[in-house]
């Protein structure tokens, strides 16, 4: 059973590293009504000064906690913000402690007018540290999270939280938490080590009686770069995020992801053969998407690979990405207390044109299911420069598969293992690749399937109807004829046009 996640341990670890004797940024007059205009100001003028890192909570008692007991500080339901009060949105802070050191600011907006929240430690049940904490002490605040009547009108479920970095998380209705997003990836994977920019302060707008949709404003500020963000939530099937991006490098920024997420693959029926386990797969996503600025339909398996690896998919103004949890059966996971069946899906859409760049993605090796080991994000083809603004607007959607917006197939499984019985031969793979979306056609009308390598050769797929998933299957048989690595593709095509997404996967030697 998962209790922590990598990527919450890197974001906490890295504003506990960053710390310094920095005052918090100074709360802004009151002279002028609250707007997203004086969030976009606030981090131009901050862009144009040295990075101050944030002080860390000063309560030796909270810094010391372990997870466990960090665990057991509950907000007090009876302190929620809004409570009582007929919206469809209640507001729950979330405290500092264990690897949440660094404080943020939170401010609520009613009507143009701002008023900040003070810390106080009535908003939590301190569970072991009740009395042992000096009168003075106050814990901070890590984070937040919004709730709402998702699942059922007469119970408030979470819809979103956000704690660490600038990392977030929300729901659909009938989901639980998986993957993250974040507001700004740097320097992933590289040597000299990555970079995570902080949320510093928030503006969370009251909504008015009955509103479906409530705003979010942030400040982001790290070393490299200060961000002005906005997020307009709208709970639901699926739970939409309008984000509004607009960046202020400190200094030109070559490496920079845009609408990064955040998952866990460990493995699944393509590729388990170091891992021994009773589960037949453990992954919260097991595919990334793309719907590329050629119209062109993508779908990568993810793996977990021995060695870090990274895949550039080269687009020009893309019309979608995410990462993807296509795999929604109980049976396909047999777990009854991680529920991978019902972890929510990432769906990006720009809302204008990005120019030229590539959907990056990270595969990180790893070997327990604790670890975020996946990420993927949009990356400029152009360093963004220092001194100026750049903006970056899309619809962050929580499906549970992509938004189907054509009639083709799409890849439903994929599957590969060594070819047993008399036909085997060392190092050959056999890869099964199952597509659905499509009523099956009689065996006369099947559509041809086209198989690619980068290395390595490939028999004569064969095209079979799949009547247990009403669809198709595709097997092939590839050998890398000595190679460490291949690129393999393939595709449906009917009258020599596409009838189906284009599966990509990359086969390494070990």
């Amino acid at each position: 059973m998962r209790v922590f996640r990598k990527a919450q341990y890197l974001s906490a670890l890295l504003c506990y590293v960053l710390v310094g004797s920095a005052t918090p940024l100074s709360a802004q007059g009151a002279a002028a009504p609250f707007s997203h205009e004086l969030v976009q100001r606030t981090a131009s003028e901050l862009a144009k000064k040295p990075y101050e890192a944030p002080a860390t909570d000063a309560a030796k008692a909270t810094k010391d906690l372990d997870y466990d007991q960090f665990r057991q500080i509950r907000f007090r339901r009876e302190r929620t913000i809004w409570r009582g009060e007929n919206l469809n949105f209640e507001l729950q802070v979330l405290p500092t402690g264990w690897l949440f050191k660094t404080p943020i600011e939170i401010n609520l907006v009613d009507a143009g007018n701002v008023r900040p929240l003070s810390p106080d430690n009535a908003y939590f049940d301190l569970g072991p540290l009740a009395g042992k904490l000096p009168p003075e002490t106050r814990l901070g605040f890590s984070g937040f999270r919004l709730t709402g009547p998702l699942n059922r009108l007469d119970l408030f479920d979470e819809i979103i939280v956000f704690q660490g970095a600038s990392y977030f998380r929300a729901l659909s209705r009938g989901q639980i938490y998986g993957l993250s997003a974040r507001g700004l990836a740097l320097n992933v994977g590289k040597s000299d080590g990555e970079e995570f920019p902080l949320f510093r302060r928030f503006w969370i707008e009251k909504p008015p009686a009955g509103a479906a949709k409530i705003v979010i404003h942030a400040l982001l500020d790290s070393p490299s770069v200060t961000g002005a963000y906005r997020f307009e939530v709208t709970p639901g099937w699926p739970t939409a995020i309008d984000v509004q991006t607009t960046l202020y490098p400190r200094r030109d920024l070559s490496d920079v992801g845009i609408a990064p997420m955040t998952s866990m693959f460990l493995f699944s029926p393509i590729n388990r053969s170091r891992i021994s386990d009773f589960r037949p797969a453990v992954h919260d996503s097991d595919g990334l998407a793309i719907l590329n600025g050629w119209g062109e339909h993508i779908w990568r398996p993810l793996n977990n690979p021995r060695r870090l690896q990274t895949s550039d998919f080269l687009d020009r103004n893309p019309k979608g990405f995410g990462l993807i949890q296509r795999l929604r059966s109980f049976a396909g996971f047999q777990d009854l207390e991680a529920d991978y069946e019902r972890r929510p899906s990432a769906w990006v859409e720009p809302r204008e044109e990005w120019g030229s760049g590539a959907v990056e993605l990270f595969e990180i090796p790893s070997e327990e299911e604790i670890h975020d080991n996946i990420v993927a994000y949009w990356k400029p083809a152009q360093a963004l420069t220092a001194g100026t603004a750049h903006s970056f607007n899309y619809k962050l959607a929580w499906p549970d598969d992509v938004p189907r917006s054509w009639p083709g197939a799409y890849v439903f499984a994929t599957r590969a293992g060594l070819i047993a019985g008399p036909q085997r031969k060392a190092g050959v793979v056999q890869f099964v690749v199952d597509f659905k979306g499509f009523v099956s056609p009689p065996a006369s009308e099947l559509p041809f399937a086209r198989v690619e390598a980068s290395h390595g050769a490939l028999s004569a797929p064969v095209v079979q109807t799949n009547p247990e998933i009403d669809g198709l299957r595709v097997s092939f048989a590839f050998d890398p004829k000595g190679a460490a690595t291949s690129e393999l593709r393939l595709l449906l095509q009917a009258n020599d046009n596409p009838v189906s997404e284009t599966w990509l996967y990359r086969w390494t030697k070990d």
